[in-house]
């Protein structure tokens, strides 16, 4: 290969480098108004996007968002390697606890990870509240997921109610809007 094409080559892989750069930049800054996240951060209530998904703690068991029909849920997207998720863990067990009675759910989405890192991290943590397994991420799109952790309020009615929260739930900046969350899913429609 001669020297004219070798750098040739380079500028082209370091262009193409750039323009895929670019488009993640990209999808962060304005990719948050996809799906039902968009709409919520409008001021909008949709629908929660549903899915069906295999359990994470059931062999061949599987969960849909309409089998909790009825029910507030708030819906927590994670991952095993992420690290606000390890934060977070014992909070979302300690809420599944204290408002489990009033019929609470909390619904865990691992995505994008291995089922056997989610296994050992939902042991390790120990959560009890159902968690179902999304290793390619299909829910994501639709849920306008854009990083882990994320936490959505589903409402009684189905639809999502408070703000999607970014980051962990337990850091100082969240923590009002999670309790403010559980609260919307939780009240009765009148």
């Amino acid at each position: 290969m001669t020297g004219r094409a070798k750098t040739f080559g380079q500028v082209g892989a370091i262009a193409l480098v750039a323009v895929l750069l670019g488009l993640f930049v990209w999808k962060l800054a304005f990719g948050s108004g996809d799906g039902a996240a968009g709409k919520l951060a409008k001021g909008e209530h949709p629908v929660a996007p549903a899915f069906t998904l295999s359990r994470l703690d059931m062999p061949n068991g599987k969960l849909s968002l309409a089998d909790l029909k009825g029910k507030p849920v708030v819906v927590n997207f994670w991952a095993s390697w992420c690290v606000p998720c390890k934060g977070e863990a014992p909070a979302l067990q300690k809420t599944f606890q204290q408002y489990r009675s009033q019929g609470l759910v909390v619904l865990g989405v691992d995505a994008q990870d291995f089922r056997g890192d989610a296994k050992r991290f939902a042991k390790r943590y120990g959560l009890t509240y159902p968690i179902v397994y999304d290793g390619s991420g299909s829910t994501l799109g639709k849920w306008g997921v854009t990083g882990f952790p994320e936490t959505f309020f589903v409402d009684r009615s189905g639809k999502l109610v408070g703000e999607r929260i970014q980051g962990g739930i337990d850091t100082e900046r969240n923590k009002d809007a999670y309790a403010e969350g559980v609260r919307l899913a939780l009240a009765q429609k009148e």
